[in-house]
């Protein structure tokens, strides 16, 4: 097949749509399938490179860091995709390259996929101070969401989820149109390759950890939506707290709530305690999530949530926030847990970290639940939901063409047609 994916997110931004796209297209090549990106340059020039396309555009990072827009004009690379001629395309997100998407799957005639990575009503407050006023109620702003949602996915022919809760937020916003869930996969064996005990010691030394102390690792973007703030929190009764006292808080990653998040850790007097790593490069990732003794995040604005697979694929237990989107992924007392107040968070690290055996028995558990969301098997069922897509639009277009018998059938025959396309 030959498959377009679109996206506003391209390497070397590093979030959980650019390691979906990255990680299907690869799998998908390595089945033999042709694979074409489009996406937005980060710069006023368009050009084309090993197969991505990029599209110019404009910053807007005063909205969101590196967002950029596309101003409305003639593209040669599209032209070029629609004389490519994609047997599928499939988007990614529902912003700059969406409408692209949209005219290049007309053109060629071509079902138009579109998966749905974000639940917006946790980003509103990223929108200039006058539209948040206007946004302002959780009522108005799901309804503002949802009447978006709807005209983007109207558009499609099949919706794609990382998970049930984004399936069932999606059917309350009426969406019409069939929804598959397929889980976003990681690479798998980036996450596997153990550090050697000498190894570890020596990077959490460099980061001024001695062997004894137990240390918490939250790996992500920071941002406001992913609620660090009350890890931190937490952290700090942690540690004035006994037996929990020798305690370090690893922070990996950087993002435009870091200043905020740093003077809070001033405030709260943890400065000692609590370490922030800044950004660190994809290849180095994997082994920051070995430094710690147990993965922690209190986000609850994830659709999927590729940190927590990533630390399970590392062989850390994870205690994470309550959240639909963690359902078959957390099992309490197995590979992790997840909590809802600041007691069962202290409860569930302290048996966690109750003995070393029970730590490594779980981080074990862990290993074992990763291995369902590999990029094999994400792109296996992607692979397989086009395959349908493909033989349903041509058995509709099909029955479209077919001749009734006489007028008196006519009639009939269309009610008949129009019953099955919607069973």
């Amino acid at each position: 097949m030959k498959i377009l994916i679109t996206t506003d997110w391209y390497k070397p931004i590093v979030n959980g749509v650019v390691t979906s796209v990255l990680n299907l297209k690869k799998e998908l090549e390595e089945r033999g399938h042709e694979v074409r990106v489009l996406t937005l340059s980060r710069d006023h020039h368009s050009y084309e490179e090993n197969g991505v396309y990029y599209i110019k555009s404009v910053n807007l990072e005063k909205v969101y860091p590196n967002v950029r827009a596309v101003l409305p004009h003639r593209e040669a690379c599209v032209k070029e995709l629609i004389q490519w001629r994609p047997d599928v395309v499939h988007s990614q997100c529902e912003f700059m390259t969406f409408s692209y998407a949209v005219k290049i799957s007309r053109k060629c005639d071509c079902p138009l996929l579109h998966t749905y990575h974000t639940i917006y009503e946790d980003y509103l407050h990223y929108l200039p101070g006058s539209l948040l006023q206007y946004a302002a109620g959780a009522a108005l702003e799901q309804k503002i969401v949802a009447r978006f949602s709807r005209a983007v996915l109207k558009k499609t022919q099949q919706v794609i989820v990382p998970t049930k809760k984004v399936e069932e937020l999606l059917k309350t916003y009426e969406v019409k149109e069939p929804i598959s869930v397929i889980p976003t996969g990681i690479e798998l064996k980036n996450f596997q390759t153990l550090l050697s005990r000498e190894e570890r010691t020596k990077r959490r030394a460099a980061l001024g950890i001695t062997e004894e102390q137990k240390v918490l690792v939250s790996v992500g973007r920071l941002a406001k939506e992913k609620n660090l703030e009350e890890i931190l929190n937490y952290f700090q009764k942690l540690t004035k707290e006994e037996p929990v006292s020798k305690l370090k808080l690893l922070i990996v990653g950087d993002g435009p709530d870091r200043e905020r998040l740093e003077g809070l850790v001033k405030i709260l007097e943890l400065q000692e305690k609590v370490i922030f790593t800044g950004m660190v490069a994809p290849e180095e990732v994997a082994a920051y999530y070995q430094l710690g003794d147990v993965f922690v995040c209190a986000s609850n604005s994830e659709t999927q949530g590729m940190t927590y697979i990533e630390a399970l694929a590392s062989g850390i237990p994870a205690l994470c926030r309550k959240d639909a989107c963690l359902d078959g992924v957390i099992t309490d007392g197995y590979n992790g847990f997840q909590y809802e107040t600041y007691e069962f968070f202290k409860m569930h690290l302290q048996y966690i970290l109750e003995t070393e055996e029970k730590k490594v028995q779980m981080g074990v558990c862990a290993r074992e639940t990763a291995k369902l969301y590999s990029t094999w098997n994400f792109c296996t069922m992607a692979e397989r939901l086009y395959k349908e897509v493909l033989v349903s639009k041509a058995r509709v277009q099909a029955e479209a063409a077919e001749p009734a018998a006489d007028p008196g059938l006519s009639f009939s025959w269309n009610r008949r047609n129009i019953l099955r396309r919607g069973a």
